[in-house]
């Protein structure tokens, strides 16, 4: 099932205060990005990021986003501030874009 453009919508609303947010849309689903580093996704209307040490410490739902993928971390707060902090918490221990040819 694809994800809606009102749920992307309602995520991009929780990640205002995210620096440098941009979104790719991909196969119906939305690759999250934040200063270039790709740190979650919209995946069938609902929101997961990358386990990483800042995110395992505030969400413990894993949850697979597609079949044959890595488990991710289901948000399930609704608080944009807390949201947006915890990605902003997340982007130093993310890895650098790679730089393409």
């Amino acid at each position: 099932m694809a994800s809606s453009e009102g749920y992307l919508q309602y995520v991009l609303d929780l990640l205002a205060d995210v620096p440098e947010l941009t979104t790719r849309k991909m196969m119906g689903e939305y690759l999250l990005y934040a200063q270039g580093k790709l740190f979650g996704g919209v995946y069938d209307n609902r929101l997961l990021v990358k386990p990483t040490n800042s995110s395992r410490a505030l969400l413990f739902t894993e949850e697979v986003p597609y079949d044959g993928a890595a488990p991710m971390l289901l948000v399930d707060i609704e608080d944009a501030e807390v949201v947006s902090a915890l990605v902003v918490s997340m982007l130093p221990e993310l890895p650098e874009p790679r730089k393409r040819r």
